[in-house]
Protein backbone atom coordinates (compact mmCIF):
# COMPACT_ATOMS: atom_id res chain seq x y z
CA UNK A 1 0.00 0.00 0.00
CA UNK A 2 1.36 3.38 -1.03
CA UNK A 3 1.57 5.89 1.78
CA UNK A 4 3.28 9.26 2.16
CA UNK A 5 3.35 10.71 5.66
CA UNK A 6 4.67 14.21 6.30
CA UNK A 7 5.79 15.63 9.62
CA UNK A 8 7.84 18.48 11.01
CA UNK A 9 5.57 21.44 10.42
CA UNK A 10 4.89 24.02 13.07
CA UNK A 11 4.85 27.70 13.96
CA UNK A 12 8.03 29.74 13.87
CA UNK A 13 9.03 33.37 13.72
CA UNK A 14 10.48 34.91 10.60
CA UNK A 15 14.12 33.97 10.20
CA UNK A 16 13.62 30.60 11.86
CA UNK A 17 14.05 27.10 10.49
CA UNK A 18 12.04 23.93 10.15
CA UNK A 19 12.79 20.50 8.73
CA UNK A 20 9.99 18.59 7.07
CA UNK A 21 10.08 14.83 6.63
CA UNK A 22 8.06 12.54 4.37
CA UNK A 23 8.22 8.84 5.07
CA UNK A 24 7.16 6.81 2.05
CA UNK A 25 6.00 3.22 1.94
CA UNK A 26 4.98 1.12 -1.01
CA UNK A 27 7.87 1.91 -3.32
CA UNK A 28 11.42 3.25 -3.40
CA UNK A 29 11.56 7.03 -3.57
CA UNK A 30 14.84 7.02 -5.46
CA UNK A 31 12.99 5.50 -8.41
CA UNK A 32 10.71 8.46 -9.04
CA UNK A 33 10.42 12.21 -9.22
CA UNK A 34 9.67 13.39 -5.68
CA UNK A 35 8.60 16.85 -4.71
CA UNK A 36 7.46 19.25 -2.03
CA UNK A 37 4.49 21.50 -2.74
CA UNK A 38 2.77 24.12 -0.66
CA UNK A 39 -0.74 25.48 -0.74
CA UNK A 40 -2.45 28.49 0.77
CA UNK A 41 -6.23 28.98 0.88
CA UNK A 42 -7.82 29.87 -2.46
CA UNK A 43 -4.64 29.07 -4.37
CA UNK A 44 -3.38 26.02 -6.17
CA UNK A 45 -0.48 23.91 -5.07
CA UNK A 46 2.88 25.52 -5.78
CA UNK A 47 5.97 23.44 -6.40
CA UNK A 48 8.67 24.26 -3.88
CA UNK A 49 11.42 21.74 -4.65
CA UNK A 50 11.84 18.45 -6.46
CA UNK A 51 14.45 15.72 -6.75
CA UNK A 52 14.63 13.31 -9.67
CA UNK A 53 15.57 9.67 -9.63
CA UNK A 54 19.02 10.68 -10.89
CA UNK A 55 19.42 13.18 -8.06
CA UNK A 56 18.78 16.33 -10.10
CA UNK A 57 17.26 19.03 -7.92
CA UNK A 58 15.06 22.00 -8.76
CA UNK A 59 13.73 24.83 -6.63
CA UNK A 60 11.16 27.50 -7.13
CA UNK A 61 12.68 30.94 -7.35
CA UNK A 62 11.10 32.08 -4.10
CA UNK A 63 12.89 29.46 -1.99
CA UNK A 64 16.17 29.02 -3.81
CA UNK A 65 19.08 29.57 -1.45
CA UNK A 66 16.91 29.10 1.64
CA UNK A 67 15.43 25.62 1.27
CA UNK A 68 17.20 22.31 0.66
CA UNK A 69 15.54 19.13 -0.56
CA UNK A 70 17.19 15.79 0.14
CA UNK A 71 16.38 12.13 0.51
CA UNK A 72 17.63 9.24 2.58
CA UNK A 73 17.31 6.15 0.44
CA UNK A 74 17.94 3.78 3.34
CA UNK A 75 15.05 5.29 5.27
CA UNK A 76 12.95 5.92 2.14
CA UNK A 77 12.37 9.41 3.44
CA UNK A 78 12.24 12.78 1.71
CA UNK A 79 13.28 15.94 3.57
CA UNK A 80 12.90 19.67 3.17
CA UNK A 81 15.20 21.85 5.24
CA UNK A 82 13.74 25.34 5.41
CA UNK A 83 15.93 28.19 6.64
CA UNK A 84 15.42 31.94 6.82
CA UNK A 85 11.69 31.41 6.81
CA UNK A 86 9.47 34.30 5.76
CA UNK A 87 5.76 34.93 6.43
CA UNK A 88 5.17 34.25 2.72
CA UNK A 89 6.31 30.66 3.30
CA UNK A 90 3.19 30.00 5.37
CA UNK A 91 1.02 27.21 4.00
CA UNK A 92 0.23 23.55 4.00
CA UNK A 93 3.21 21.56 2.74
CA UNK A 94 2.74 18.30 0.87
CA UNK A 95 5.16 15.72 -0.43
CA UNK A 96 4.29 14.02 -3.69
CA UNK A 97 5.54 11.39 -6.08
CA UNK A 98 5.33 11.32 -9.88
CA UNK A 99 5.77 7.81 -11.24
CA UNK A 100 7.04 7.49 -14.79
CA UNK A 101 6.33 11.11 -15.72
CA UNK A 102 8.32 13.58 -17.80
CA UNK A 103 10.46 15.54 -15.35
CA UNK A 104 10.25 18.57 -17.63
CA UNK A 105 6.85 19.11 -15.99
CA UNK A 106 8.28 18.96 -12.48
CA UNK A 107 6.36 22.01 -11.28
CA UNK A 108 2.94 20.80 -12.47
CA UNK A 109 0.99 19.42 -9.54
CA UNK A 110 -1.28 17.40 -11.81
CA UNK A 111 1.50 15.05 -12.95
CA UNK A 112 2.01 13.77 -9.40
CA UNK A 113 0.29 10.50 -8.61
CA UNK A 114 0.61 10.21 -4.85
CA UNK A 115 0.27 12.81 -2.11
CA UNK A 116 0.66 12.95 1.62
CA UNK A 117 -1.86 14.48 3.97
CA UNK A 118 0.17 17.65 4.45
CA UNK A 119 1.83 19.41 7.35
CA UNK A 120 1.11 23.02 8.27
CA UNK A 121 3.87 25.63 8.36
CA UNK A 122 3.10 29.03 9.88
CA UNK A 123 5.67 31.81 9.88
CA UNK A 124 4.92 34.94 11.88
CA UNK A 125 6.56 38.32 11.39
Amino acid sequence: QVQLVESGGGSVQAGGSLRLSCVVSGYTISSFLMGWFRQVPEKGREAVATIDSDGSIRYSGSVKGRFTISRDNAKNTLYLQMNSLEPEDTGMYYCAAARGKNVAYWSWANIYDDWGQGTQVTVSS
